[in-house]
């Protein structure tokens, strides 16, 4: 009798952090094979080793997100693994908000969006016809949120606050003057928040378009407050001391990178999350045995016209359309 084979999820960010501790948490289900997507091979490698991951249930494949040719290149790497993709997991951002003058992808896009958002806008649309060939029967794509995308939350409150505008800087190909979304003035923690509207914006779009006609799961999450993430290696270092001790003592909204990284494997593979086009949350203030529950995105989020707008321009900038 052939023994049946074990799903495969692709993470991406998968060497630090919530994505590395999701790939770990998979792994130790013994029915996922996790592809660990990585600027950093023998970081990934590294990282893999030091969280006890077995060898034989991940591998580690390049990816740079803020490079479209090579988001490409990974897909047809991936297709020639030749396994069969059950899931994947866009869990990568950065965050960098002490800089004062904007970077760019070798694209020519403000390196904040071209990272968080475009690369894994490609990703998501090129690797559908993947999805839709799982054997699972359950194919599912997760994009990982956050609370500050969302002003109507209390994590979402502290300035400044995201705001997409007209979508002036899609539509100008971040050329000139037009470096941020709305096409104003570059800030770089606005930069982060603006990104991750447009991802909740991304999975609520392919919710709409394909999940009737692909049976795919399209879901978020915010997993909780993970202060002593990777993602704040580049802030303050007092701020990197002082925050994890501020969520566990203050708001009580701290998460370890564990029971996040727990969190996503559940929305990827459980039962109870085979529901499309729903973000998933724990709640800002985190309780022993808090369950998860359908969290009202931002406006912004939710608006439909906006979401199909950034789908286009989206389409336009990584070649699509």
């Amino acid at each position: 009798m052939n023994q049946k084979q074990p799903a495969t999820v692709v993470i991406t960010g998968a060497s630090s952090g919530v994505g590395l501790y999701a790939a770990k948490a998979l792994a130790q289900r013994g029915d996922w094979h996790v592809i660990m997507a990585c600027r950093d091979i023998v970081k990934g490698e590294r990282a893999a080793r030091a969280v006890g991951m077995t060898r034989g249930t991940y591998t580690v494949m390049h990816l740079d997100l803020a490079s479209l040719a090579n988001v490409r290149h990974f897909v047809q790497d991936v297709r020639a693994s030749g396994r069969s993709l059950d899931a994947l997991v866009c869990n990568a951002a950065i965050y960098m908000p002490l800089i004062k003058e904007p970077l760019y992808s070798v694209d020519g896009y403000e390196l904040t969006v071209a990272t968080n958002h475009l690369g894994h806008f490609l990703l998501c649309n090129l690797m559908l016809e993947d999805l839709q060939r799982s054997t699972s029967g359950d194919p599912r794509l997760v994009i990982l949120g956050t609370v500050t995308h969302n002003p109507s939350e209390i994590g979402g409150k502290i300035p400044p606050r995201p705001d997409l505008g007209n979508l002036d800087g899609f539509a100008a190909g971040f050329t000139g003057a037009h470096v941020m979304i709305d096409g104003k003035k570059f800030e770089p923690v606005k930069a982060y928040k603006d990104s991750k509207v447009c991802n909740v914006l991304t999975m609520r779009e392919l919710h709409r378009r394909f999940h009737t006609s692909t049976g795919i799961t399209f879901s978020s999450l915010y997993p909780g407050c993970v202060a002593d993430t990777p993602l704040f290696r580049n802030h303050y270092p007092l701020f990197q001391k002082l925050f994890p001790i501020f969520q566990r003592r203050i708001t009580g909204g701290y998460v370890s990178q564990d029971l996040a990284g727990e969190r996503v494997a559940a929305v990827v593979a459980d039962p109870d999350y085979r529901e499309s086009g729903v973000y998933w949350s724990w709640g800002n203030r985190q309780r022993k045995g808090r369950e998860a529950f359908h969290q009202k995105v931002s406006p912004q989020a939710r608006d439909e016209a906006r979401a199909t707008r950034m789908w286009d321009l989206s389409a336009r900038l990584v070649g699509m359309g």
